[in-house]
């Protein structure tokens, strides 16, 4: 009989947040497969629970996704857990999980914090309707073709955001999306908890002049019905913007014309009269 995967949420800050069946399942497991096993045993040694531990990270989880499968089909029971919050969400260990289901082998979830839901929570964003994107693709074709999919995205969307990489993508986010609101949540449940909500354009004028730390999750506000339908300056204006991005100008062109629907020609010239007057 195979043994079984739990999949276990951990506290995204405070340690007061995990729960008392958690606590019991990384206690009675056989090992545990961690993210890094330098955070985890921090958790592990508060709670004074000692247990073996594997690596299972994106750039070792093919050759330990297989020893970790082979021991839950010895029989062995495993929990597997990130850094902080819930396992397999916008995570290698979604790819464990899947292996284990195609192996017949067991998984049951342990639920536990999650940043995704608890930024969305306390945003004061509409949150009745949302996707979830997580990291954008670093790929800059991927990267752009996400962000040309999300233009029309009516249903909030949730981010997430490493601090080297924020003012770039509200940036992006500015010229692809226009003036949103949006919600910057860091540091959630502990002691420096931040949560702030303004323009696009007022969150690329703040962070020019801040130093950005910790890793953020952005909510920004889905299009309004009437964003279907763009003004011509309106799409020259959003070219520009990519341009002070660093596009040329008929990349920048071609893409405001996939996003408002308005011929990539009469965007290009409009750019090509203004770029003359400057």
């Amino acid at each position: 009989m195979p043994g079984k995967l739990y999949v276990v949420g951990t506290p995204i800050g405070n340690l007061e947040d995990i729960s008392a069946r958690a606590i019991r399942i990384l206690s009675e497991v056989d090992f545990i497969a961690a993210e890094d096993t330098r955070v985890t045993i921090k958790l592990l040694n508060h709670f004074n629970i000692k247990k073996p531990m594997i690596s299972y990270f994106e750039h070792n989880k093919i050759t330990r996704g297989e020893i970790i499968i082979e021991k839950l089909l010895q029989g062995q029971a495993a929990a597997i857990v990130t850094d902080a919050g819930m396992p397999a969400i916008s995570d290698p260990g979604e790819e464990l999980v899947r292996e284990a289901i195609e192996k017949g082998i067991p998984v049951e979830s342990v639920p536990g914090p999650s940043a995704l839901t608890a930024a969305l929570s306390i945003s004061g964003m509409e949150s009745r309707r949302f996707c979830f994107e997580g990291f954008l693709p670093q790929d800059k074709k991927e990267r752009k073709e996400r962000l040309l999919a999300l233009g029309r995205e009516e249903r909030t969307m949730v981010f997430y955001e490493a601090p080297h990489r924020l003012l770039k993508t509200l940036d992006e986010f500015y010229s692809y999306f226009g003036n949103r609101n949006v919600g910057l949540i860091k540091e959630i449940t502990k002691a420096h908890e931040t949560v702030l909500k303004m323009s696009l354009e007022e969150a690329v004028n703040y962070y020019k002049d801040v130093q950005i730390k910790g890793e953020y999750v952005i909510i920004v506000s889905g299009a309004e019905k009437n964003e279907t339908e763009f003004t011509l300056s309106r799409a020259v204006e959003m070219a520009m913007e990519m341009i002070a991005n660093g596009d040329t100008i008929n990349n920048a062109a071609k893409s405001a014309a996939q996003i408002t629907g308005i011929k990539k020609s009469d965007i290009y010239n409009e750019v090509i009269k203004k770029r003359l007057q400057e």
